[in-house]
């Protein structure tokens, strides 16, 4: 198992899915359109909520093509990575609307396994990965998000 690689996959898996929330904190509210329109569906909770937004769902796929050549990928493997890795978040608010669960409301797994799973499930090739590696990078990713999570909620960081 090459340790280097799974270091090199969380890093690009936190570059992803953190960059929404350095941005929102960075912006604010500037910019900030949420994905969905602010559509409610029939049963009265919102398509995904309002903290899935058009930029951070751009400046993660963006950034991500941007640090994809530090982690031996192309830019357009890197913007698919960032894409996925949203597509992912964006599966997972999805269902917690669908549960009738808040937005920012965290539910552990849910919250990270769509996330993580969608780009290195799709882009094996690319990323020269063993199954094994895969995991390893997924359940170290998994720790890493909820310690950081539990942090930011205990210093109040949306």
């Amino acid at each position: 198992m090459r340790t280097w690689l799974i270091t090199e996959l969380i890093l690009l898996l936190i570059v992803a899915n953190a960059t929404p929330v350095i941005v929102s904190l960075l912006l604010g509210q500037h910019g900030n359109r949420p994905l969905d329109g602010n559509r409610l569906l029939a049963d009265g909770h919102p398509l995904l909520g309002p903290s899935k937004t058009i930029r951070g769902v751009i400046a993660a796929v963006l950034l991500t093509a941007v640090a994809a050549p530090l982690f031996d990928l192309t830019w357009l493997q890197g913007a698919s990575f960032g894409l996925l890795a949203m597509l992912g978040d964006i599966g997972s608010s999805f269902t917690k609307r669908r549960l009738g669960l808040a937005s920012g409301r965290s539910v552990p797994l849910l919250d990270q396994l769509p996330e993580t799973l969608l780009p290195l499930s799709v882009l094996p090739p690319a990323l020269k990965m063993t199954p094994l590696e895969m995991f390893a990078a997924v359940a170290v990713f998994i720790v890493v998000d909820l310690l950081l999570s539990r942090l930011l909620r205990t210093l109040r960081v949306p």
